[in-house]
């Protein structure tokens, strides 16, 4: 008798929910915009829609070890839960994705976020992202050029040291006839106070926490298309995420996929404005490339297709394809 109470009052014990701490780690300070305006408040929306059972632990400016360019490994490890990265930083190793960082590609980031992540959903899910969880995909606004000398026609670039911030910015740099120099976001204030650099293109969001406005005192961007973008992903550990208890995986799909994409890409470009004014406001000198002039640029980057479409094809991808959907779906959007 005594052991059919223990076993009744077992069976009404309840199961106890599962409380998860994830860890996720991205390469900027923690006051930059990406982490402030997109990552962390993703981040309190998991831990309020969990009621406290996901904790997200932030670890900025690769406070877990490592260098940005292994991010996607530490998340594929497990060394960190959650990434978040440039693609780019692992050259080669995603491919379909250097179709949005093709020069005079993008016509904005909401649109070229939202044609990201249906592209993903449908190629590169199962192909090149297999080994990971892939949260989210995004592009930031349009690259701009940041110079210690004024840059106005592909013939000014000719001999300046200029970091790119991927492969194919890397190669648009080379054909534009600077000399191309490769290395994350946070390397760039050193590389430009000491001269390792005469210039980095990268967006305007981010001048204000590199404090490039200060470093350099010209910029150039253009008018209609982007000159370039880098793409960006949220990863999560694949082991990670099947461990967790199903209501969980669902706060996490649900604040995750198109719609955080398009407003993860869309945020990082909305922060463009302020940071150029900051420039304007220190007296720094805007060129602004317009009209024809957009042109002669788009002229002097032709062969960066050309080059990318050769790869591609190497690899036994259609490039032309995935450039011909690309557009078709940001012109969509855009409409």
């Amino acid at each position: 008798m005594l052991g059919a109470v223990a076993i009744g009052c077992a069976t009404a014990i309840p199961v106890m929910a599962q409380d998860v701490t994830l860890r996720l780690h991205q390469f900027l300070p923690e006051q930059a915009n990406v982490p402030n305006l997109i990552l962390y408040p993703w981040a309190d929306r998991i831990e309020a829609a969990s009621e406290g059972r996901i904790k997200i632990e932030r670890y900025a400016s690769m406070q877990l070890g490592g260098s940005p360019p292994e991010l996607m490994d530490q998340a594929i490890d497990g060394v960190a839960d959650i990434v978040w990265t440039v693609v780019g930083y692992t050259p080669g190793r995603y491919p379909s994705t250097e179709v949005f960082e093709l020069p005079f590609m993008m016509t904005n980031a909401r649109a070229a976020s939202s044609a990201y992540w249906q592209m993903f959903e449908k190629s590169m899910k199962d192909t090149e992202f297999k080994d990971l969880k892939i949260l989210a995909t995004w592009v930031h606004g349009p690259g701009v050029i940041h110079s210690n000398k004024p840059v106005e026609t592909p013939a000014d670039m000719e001999g300046l040291k200029m970091r790119g911030g991927s492969r194919l910015a890397s190669v648009l740099l080379q054909e534009l006839g600077a000399t191309p120099v490769g290395m994350p976001v946070p390397s760039i204030p050193e590389a430009l106070s000491k001269g390792v650099v005469d210039g980095t293109t990268i967006p305007w969001e981010v001048t204000g926490a590199l404090k490039v406005p200060e470093l350099v005192k010209n910029h150039t961007e253009f008018e209609g298309r982007a000159l370039y973008t880098l793409g960006f992903v949220l990863a999560m550990n694949k082991d990670r995420y099947d461990s967790l208890d199903p209501d969980l995986q669902k706060i996490i799909d649900d604040n995750s996929g198109l719609e955080f994409s398009i407003l993860a890409g869309g945020t990082q470009a909305d922060s463009d404005g302020p940071a150029r004014q900051a420039a304007v406001d220190a007296g720094n000198t805007i060129i602004t490339v317009s009209g024809d002039d957009v042109q002669t640029w788009k002229d002097a980057s032709q062969p960066v297709y050309d080059k990318w479409l050769a790869d591609m094809e190497s690899k036994g991808i259609d490039g032309q394809a995935l450039i011909d959907e690309a557009r078709a779906l940001m012109d969509a959007y855009d409409k």
